[in-house]
């Protein structure tokens, strides 16, 4: 494989052309929003720099890396020629499988399509498709270039020929893939969202603060992050569209969101996105911390 689409270039899409690009695959960066591609690219270029600011890589690499991607608006133009699609769209059923109609129609027959999905049925997706066994789960994690894992999600049809391509493939990113079976949540995020929703039900029925919640969890679990803070990080309307995923899969009232985490993203309250969560994001906030700072 040497030609690479994506599919979004929001967090998880630019950080997913970065990754292929930094490894010299040649990347179509695909988007509905002129501005989002242009968005997406200043951020892998902040993000390559931040890189050589460690020493990590050169500026020869940044260079290169930048020069490995095209950005596109058309979808048709951009997946001519491609090896493989890695959709990265918001986490919206009808919007995904509209994309995957289009890309059975656009790309080449013998093309790999890939969702990025975090929970949503990869046997669902492949069903609208002519070419179920060549569909297929990338669920990378955020950040892109930094994490590790690549869930590698076979659909109900996945071919054993392009899941051993998607795994070797996953690992010539320097990633280490996982194989797991479709079903709802999958595993990262079977095991993680009740957690983090449990975390918002203590917060909700009053046992403790936010702060207080996420010290336990650091400081006696020696999680590097606590679950609310982590919440924020993956956005809050993100988790509750993973938790009514395997509700609504599951049936089981273990995976109903905490109504606290209905409310706040009714109100707009998403995290880190919206500058607001469980915690304060916003610019007053970021110039409070800076003034304390400048005052110690």
């Amino acid at each position: 494989m040497k030609k690479i689409a994506v599919i979004g270039a929001g967090t998880m899409g630019n950080g997913i052309a970065h990754t292929f690009a930094q490894s010299g695959f040649k990347v179509s960066l695909i988007d509905v929003n002129e501005a989002a591609l242009e968005k997406g690219m200043n951020t892998i270029a902040k993000n390559l720099d931040r890189m050589i600011a460690k020493e990590k890589i050169s500026e020869a690499d940044k260079s290169n890396t930048l020069a490995n991607i095209s950005t596109y608006t058309n979808l048709e133009d951009a997946v001519k020629t491609i090896d493989l699609v890695v959709e990265a769209a918001t986490e919206n059923l009808e919007l995904k499988l509209k994309i995957f109609k289009q890309l059975d129609q656009a790309c080449p027959e013998a093309a790999i399509l890939a969702s990025n999905t975090s929970s949503i049925s990869i046997t669902q997706i492949a069903a609208v498709t002519s070419r179920p066994e060549q569909v297929i789960g990338m669920h990378f994690m955020n950040p892109v270039p930094i994490m590790k894992l690549v869930e590698i999600i076979r659909g109900y049809n996945t071919s054993d020929t392009v899941t051993k391509t998607i795994m070797e493939l996953s690992e010539t990113l320097g990633k280490d893939p996982v194989e797991v079976n479709d079903y709802p949540g999958f595993v990262a995020n079977r095991i993680l969202m009740p957690m983090l929703n449990e975390s918002i039900e203590t917060l909700y029925n009053g046992v403790a603060g936010v702060n207080e919640i996420d010290t336990v969890m650091k400081l006696g679990m020696a999680h590097p992050m606590g679950p609310l803070q982590l919440a924020d990080f993956i956005g809050l309307d993100v988790c509750l569209s993973i938790l009514n995923v395997m509700y609504n899969g599951f049936k089981n009232p273990k995976y109903a969101p905490c109504p606290l985490l209905v409310n706040m993203v009714q109100a707009g309250k998403l995290g880190v996105k919206s500058g607001e969560g469980f915690y304060d994001y916003s610019e007053s906030r970021k110039a409070e911390k800076v003034s304390k700072q400048f005052l110690k």
